[in-house]
C-alpha cells in the first residue's frame, strides 16, 4: 500500500510541476500579446499622414520577444514530443531503482 501511495505522490508532484510549467508559458504569451498589441496602438497613433506601419523599427519589439517566447514554447512542449510523454516516469524509476 505504501509502494502506491509514493508512485501517488510521485505522479501528483509530476503533475504539480507541469501545471507550473504550462502556467509560466500561458502567463508568458498573455503578456506578450498584451504588450505587443499596446505597442502597434501607440505605433500607429504616431504614424504621420500616408506613412506605413510596416517598418522594420515597428517589429524589433515583437519579433526579439517572439524568439523568446518560441524557446520559452519549445522548453515546455518539446520534450515530450522528442523523449515521449511519460519519459519523466521511467527516467524517475530507472535512478529510483539504481538507488536500490
Amino acid at each position: 500500500m505504501e509502494i502506491i501511495n509514493k508512485q501517488d505522490d510521485i505522479k501528483y508532484l509530476e503533475a504539480k510541476k507541469r501545471v507550473k510549467k504550462l502556467k509560466g508559458f500561458y502567463s508568458h504569451l498573455t503578456i506578450y500579446i498584451l504588450v505587443n498589441l499596446f505597442i502597434v496602438f501607440i505605433n500607429i497613433q504616431d504614424l504621420k499622414p500616408g506613412e506605413s506601419y510596416f517598418q522594420y523599427k515597428n517589429f524589433i519589439t515583437l519579433f526579439f520577444w517572439g524568439i523568446g517566447l518560441l524557446a520559452h514554447g519549445m522548453s515546455v512542449f518539446v520534450p515530450q514530443f522528442i523523449l515521449g510523454r511519460n519519459w519523466e516516469e521511467r527516467k524517475i524509476r530507472e535512478l529510483m531503482n539504481k538507488e536500490k
